[in-house]
């Protein structure tokens, strides 16, 4: 019978080298080299099978892949560069050596792209569901990390793509904005930065929270994803609601000044793709404006993790 050390093995075997892991794979604790820069950022996602992905929908792999490439989205929302990360998995004791091996062929290809290192983790085996969790170590760049808080009345508010409808497959197969968010970084001073999760109106809205504003966004500038329409039409919600709501397009929302605004809708970074959808305000609260000039509020809009009351 085979266990969590002939899967660890099997997995160490297939990790290359990384100048910044002294020690990896192997001994209790990763040994990382940090000498080249005095910042660290450090994100964690944690990936639940039934929440965030069915195996019955999700192969192996693209389950794996999601649950790292979730995490260096969380890189991109600081305009970071990702560098290390450390995997703990609970695999089903049926068929969890071979899923193991599967989630791990869908997760190293992403972190050779952006060049992280696999540096360690932990594995362990049980009766329930499938569960991933993922810390991703990182730096930042430029001028150091965009934070939420950052943002000012007056800003222009922009995403760097289509959304809605994530849930039709493009959760399981995105990629991370990390090139986009370093190319805006480099172009211009970001005053604020985040990516789409839990919806556009929620995530937006702990921009403003962070940074005490408020935003009105114009119904007819917000792109609207091809599969959010498609949704549309299966359970009657508008397009535009999906938009709005549906989450884990893992798009950037951002806020620059209007000025800058203008400078990045006339030459965009190269590789990088803009919308403008509205306008950051002193007053608090979130609203979209419609195109007969009608204002609604989104402030509870968007996906939030519950509990049950005892």
């Amino acid at each position: 019978m085979s266990h969590e050390f002939d899967l660890i093995e099997r997995i160490r075997g297939q990790v290359g080298r990384s100048s910044r892991v002294k020690v990896g794979i192997g001994d209790d604790a990763a040994v990382l080299d940090w000498s080249q820069h005095p910042e660290c950022l450090v994100t964690v996602d944690m990936l639940m099978e039934g929440i965030d992905f069915t195996l019955d929908s999700a192969t192996p792999e693209q389950i794996g892949r999601k649950a790292l490439a979730v995490n260096l989205s969380d890189i991109a929302a600081m305009a970071g560069r990702p560098t290390a990360c450390v995997v703990a998995v609970a695999l089903p004791r049926r068929g969890g050596f071979e899923l193991g091996q599967r989630l791990m062929a869908g997760l190293l290809p992403l972190a050779q792209e952006f060049d992280v290192a696999l540096a360690g983790g932990d594995t362990n085996t049980w009766e329930g569901p499938l569960v991933l969790s993922i810390t991703v170590l990182g730096e930042p760049t430029g001028r150091g990390p965009v934070l939420r808080s950052g943002a000012r009345p007056g800003d222009w508010i922009f995403v760097t793509g289509p959304l809605g409808g994530s849930l039709s497959g493009h959760h399981l197969d995105f990629t991370p904005r990390i090139r986009e968010a370093q190319a805006l970084h480099a172009a211009t001073t970001l005053h604020s930065l985040i990516d789409i999760s839990d919806g556009l109106a929620a995530d937006l809205g702990h921009i403003l929270q962070e940074s005490r504003v408020g935003a009105l966004l114009e119904a007819e500038a917000i792109p609207i994803a091809p599969a959010a329409t498609g949704m549309s039409r299966r359970d009657g919600q508008s397009p535009l609601r999906h938009a709005l709501a549906d989450g884990e397009d893992f798009e950037l929302i951002l806020t620059v000044s209007p000025q800058e605004g203008e400078r990045l809708l006339a030459k965009p970074p190269q590789g990088v793709t803009l919308y403008w959808i509205g306008q950051v305000t002193e007053t608090a609260g979130l609203s979209l404006k419609q195109p007969d000039g009608k204002l609604e509020s989104l402030s509870d809009w968007g996906w939030k993790h519950g509990f049950r009351d005892q």
